[in-house]
């Protein structure tokens, strides 16, 4: 059985299909911790409340992974510097990962005829 690879970067269809799974999903829990994170800190600064303090060190920890896995994808699908940054720089906006998510998940399933 050969495997399908994309004639412009060489990439195997699997390995792309493989790293655009890996970054949706992550693209989602980033966001939702980032929601949880501005909750926390209206809770802390707005009322005073610190029940949410591991909040911070938990979305940290989620953006790091978030950002190895849109990096994957990007070095996968070859994408240029610029896009890159601005989709690792979505995880940090409140919103703004679920929309650069359906925006590169639809321009890579084009791309790459998944």
């Amino acid at each position: 059985m050969t495997e399908t690879t994309d004639p412009t970067t060489g990439t195997p269809v699997a390995k792309v299909r493989g790293a655009l799974l890996r970054y949706r999903v992550l693209a989602w829990i980033t966001g939702l911790w980032l929601l949880l994170l501005v909750a926390e800190l209206v809770l802390k600064y707005g009322f005073d409340v610190d029940a949410l303090d591991f909040v911070p060190i938990v979305h940290g920890w989620v953006y790091f992974v978030y950002l190895i896995f849109t990096i994957d994808l990007a070095i996968k699908v070859r994408w240029p510097l610029g896009k890159i940054i601005l989709t690792c720089i979505a995880g940090t906006i409140p919103f703004l990962s679920f929309w650069f998510e359906h925006v590169r998940t639809k321009e890579v399933k084009t791309q790459y005829g998944l």
